[in-house]
């Protein structure tokens, strides 16, 4: 059991993906908008929609997760913080997000998708890799659910940069704002923060963090994303 700020907490399940800087990150990075109506992709056991709840007592929480055991544990997630008016999980292919919802039915997607191309022999476990949703179909998906004007934050691996903008542009989704995230200064970046805001006029804003200082101590950001 893993105990959040504002007295949220969070439980892993079996085969679970555990909580990581990845998605405590993404939730720092996300600027939701007043009473924002946030769809989370590849939801797992419901972390990004807790911390999103934790962070703003506004906003509304759906997340989408094929894997019955992880969306099992989410609704414990829900029960277990009485978060069942703001935080709801469904047990679906995101893929399948045009026979679930409206076009243009949220102002915010979010999603920690997998970051690996492997195929189905693989050893990594399914939530680390695209078998069962390609970045462009993730995309497409986030691209259906939002409203015009609405934004896509996701964080990725930095390698995939490029894939990442060829799959926004294909789908109307203007990259607006790119953190590049490091362990350290100078240390190559390790992460990286897409903000794609639907129909947008081009115009990009780079961001850079780090996690620890150059003598191991937590920096600023680390203070910040960790409520320390």
């Amino acid at each position: 059991m893993e105990t959040l700020h504002n007295g949220f907490t969070l439980e892993i399940g079996d085969g679970c993906f555990p909580l990581s800087t990845d998605s405590i990150a993404l939730s720092g990075f996300v600027k939701l908008p007043r009473q924002a109506k946030v769809l989370d992709l590849g939801a797992g056991c419901g972390t990004l929609g807790l911390l999103l709840c934790a962070n703003d007592t506004g906003c509304c929480v759906t997340g989408v997760e094929i894997d019955e055991h992880a969306h099992k544990t989410a609704l414990r997630n829900i029960d277990a913080n009485a978060l069942a008016s703001r935080l709801s999980s469904i047990c679906a292919d995101l893929r399948t997000v045009p026979s679930l919802f409206s076009p243009g039915s949220f102002t915010v997607c979010v999603s920690n998708p997998p970051y690996f191309t492997a195929g189905p022999q693989s050893k990594l476990p399914l939530a680390r890799r695209e078998d069962e949703c390609s970045m462009e179909e993730l995309f497409a998906s986030a691209a259906w659910a939002l409203k015009y004007g609405g934004n896509f934050y996701l964080v990725h691996r930095p390698e995939r940069f490029a894939e990442l903008c060829a799959c926004a542009a294909k789908n109307r989704l203007e990259p607006k704002r790119v953190c590049l995230l490091r362990h350290h200064p100078g240390a190559l970046p390790n992460l990286i923060l897409i903000q794609c805001q639907k129909g947008a006029k081009t115009g990009l804003l780079w961001e850079e963090a780090y996690l620890h200082e150059p003598d191991g101590s937590p920096s600023d950001y680390y203070r910040s994303l960790y409520h320390i």
